[in-house]
């Protein structure tokens, strides 16, 4: 049979892969070992739930048997194997699965999900072997096959002899150079060690023959060498360990190999409950976002196991949506080995657990927010936006879970504040929670409208994530507060003193405000004269629900074009500006130019604001005219 190629991606990862780009080559085994594990673990849920396989857990084993002579290293399995299609399709291709095949092939089951991406961790063989050789026969099958491959050359698939089910995997050890030396990979310590390290917790005896020394019968101080086959790793599931068992560094390792992060956790979460449902929990908080995290491609939920055994690789209905970048598992005798989605959804015991859970993570990030704040503000550049979602979902039924582990920027303290920690500095006359929207930090800290709410010496929180106004709408009122936008056409800062007077100037100029609402041809609602500009003549506000920035947002969503939102417009005109006086004389003298002032304050306006002008050419015009005279 004739040599094949692999599939341009693969052979891509093939080249990257031999030409080493991987400092720490030693995760190979971690990859085999766990494939081997994968492996079992499918034919070991065939027995727990078809009890027809003659097999039992004591008769699954995973052996490693170095050769030095011959520089080859073993990796055998007797788990479910591979049929030659199978060969193909889990070596052939980058990141093919054979998990997701068995779970294609048993689609009706919908709670089988084997983890595992043997593709690609497969590939990380190449990185200290110059030859590889997979020899497999699946379970029930008589047909065994050798897939064999030097690298990016191709692959050949042939039938062979094999006793009993499962794969063996042999590795053709690189000889040592100036920077790497690969015999390591043949020596027991090394091996041992690594099995340790990385796969101490797989569930299935990993086994290698270790030389070992003794005294000699009948002798004082002479030794003897021989050989023993030993178990190398505990077995016991890292999560089912006491937290005084593990070390800090166990956790991040287990993590990162686990959930293939490059990075240790933020956070380690471990906990063990008992009472009407007893389970374990070991849940991590990235120090990253995954790259796909805010796109709908991204999967939540967290690996559920009954009693040790596997039996989905993502329950979703174990995370509220706004947690559900925390990645780790649960592990419960109480649950069912055979319940299906369907099911999940209305089992009690799963709710408990899932209301366990959310209640851990939320305190977590509580402990962390109150005594690492430097650690919750890295975690919260990551994943606020998460938890703002959160309270916006669901027409903020979760608001109260989540609204004090909200940040925000706060113009007084020039740093991120909680909400409890604002309403902590308001002064006693202080009636609202004021905040302002826009784009940046800096931006939103140049608004014309923030000036008033400033010179009274009020803090203002400044959202600068498109979802924040939408989050502060859902909440309503922090702590008897309610949010007030320093865009709202009322500020509740006028005296009534202040007031009576800006009415009597409204009703002075009333003729002029209505004449620019109308040479603005609908653009506007109303046209007004502003109580919150100070030094500015001109800003924008709104009436009703919808503000500018929501605009903004709303009509930047998919398929926006065909219903797009409009806020109601208000321009505001500073009465106390020099500009004023202008505009009250060309309304007396010169009608056609104040239409073209009131065109030119509003394009400004909006450019503040950070709204896209209509025309811009027509703006440019417009200013060379006055320049012109």
């Amino acid at each position: 049979m004739g040599k094949k190629q692999f599939k341009a991606e693969s052979r891509r990862l093939l080249d990257l892969m031999i030409n080493s780009i991987y400092t720490h080559k030693e995760i190979f085994m971690r990859e085999l070992i766990s494939n081997a594990s994968d492996a079992i673990d499918k034919l070991y849920y065939k027995t727990l739930t078809e009890g027809n396989t003659g097999l039992n857990r004591d008769d699954f084993v995973i052996n490693i048997v170095p050769d030095k002579e011959k520089k080859t290293l073993t990796i055998t399995d007797n788990g479910c194997g591979m049929t030659k299609d199978e060969l193909e399709n889990n070596l052939g291709t980058i990141a093919k699965s054979g998990s997701l095949s068995f779970k294609t092939e048993n689609e009706k089951k919908e709670d089988i999900d084997i983890i595992g991406q043997f593709g690609v961790g497969f590939y990380s063989a190449f990185m200290v072997s110059s030859l590889v050789t997979v020899t497999s026969k699946a379970f029930g099958s008589d047909e065994a096959w050798r897939w064999e491959s030097a690298g990016t050359d191709g692959y050949t698939v042939e039938p062979c002899e094999k006793d009993g089910h499962g794969t063996e995997i042999v590795l053709k050890i690189k000889p040592d150079s100036d920077d790497d030396k690969y015999s390591q990979f043949l020596e027991s310590y090394t091996l041992q060690g690594l099995v340790k390290k990385y796969s101490d917790y797989i569930r299935y005896p990993i086994k290698m023959d270790v030389e070992k020394s003794r005294l000699k019968e009948g002798s004082k101080d002479e030794y003897e060498t021989y050989t023993e086959n030993e178990t190398l790793n505990s077995m016991v599931p890292i999560w089912r360990k006491n937290k005084s068992e593990i070390k800090e560094n166990e956790y991040n390792e287990f993590y990162k190999n686990k959930f293939s992060d490059y990075q240790d956790p933020a956070k380690v979460i471990h906990m063990y409950v008992e009472g009407t449902v007893t389970f374990h929990a070991l849940m991590y908080i990235p120090a990253h976002a995954p790259f796909n995290f805010y796109t709908k491609d991204y999967e939540k939920g967290l690996q559920l196991y009954s009693d040790g055994v596997l039996i989905m690789d993502r329950c979703s209905d174990l995370l509220p949506d706004y947690f559900s970048f925390v990645r780790g598992l649960v592990d419960s005798q109480d649950l069912s080995l055979n319940i299906s989605r369907e099911t999940l959804q209305h089992d009690r015991r799963l709710k408990i657990i899932a209301e366990r859970l959310e209640k851990k993570i939320k305190s977590e990030l509580e402990n962390m927010l109150n005594n690492k704040r430097g650690d919750y503000e890295n975690f919260f550049k990551n994943f606020g936006l998460q938890l703002k979602y959160g309270v916006y979902q669901d027409f903020g039924a979760h608001k109260d879970a989540i609204k004090d582990l909200l940040l925000f920027y706060s113009s007084s303290e020039k740093k991120l504040s909680t909400l409890k920690e604002y309403t902590g500095r308001m002064k006693a006359d202080q009636k609202y929670i004021y905040y302002a929207c826009g784009d940046s930090v800096e931006r939103v800290g140049k608004l014309p409208q923030t000036e008033t709410v400033k010179e009274h010496g009020y803090e203002i929180l400044y959202m600068t994530d498109p979802i924040d106004e939408f989050a502060v709408r859902s909440l309503l009122k922090y702590d008897d507060k309610e949010f007030k936008s320093v865009s709202d056409d009322d500020l509740g800062l006028e005296t009534e003193e202040e007031k009576k007077e800006a009415a009597k100037q409204v009703e002075e100029n009333k003729d002029m405000l209505a004449f620019m609402k109308d040479a603005l041809g609908g653009k506007v609602s109303s046209v007004i004269l502003s109580q919150k500009l100070k030094k500015h003549p001109v800003c924008l506000s709104t009436n009703g629900a919808i503000s500018i920035e929501m605009e903004k947002v709303l009509n930047s969503l998919p398929n926006a074009d065909n219903d797009k939102v409009k806020a109601q417009r208000v321009l505001e005109i500073n009465a106390k500006h020099p500009l004023f006086t202008k505009l009250c004389d060309l309304y007396k003298n010169d009608k056609d130019k104040l239409k073209e002032y009131t065109s030119l304050l509003y394009t400004q306006a909006l450019l503040i604001e950070g709204v896209a002008i209509d025309d811009p050419v027509e703006f440019s015009n417009q200013i060379c005219g006055l320049m012109i005279g």
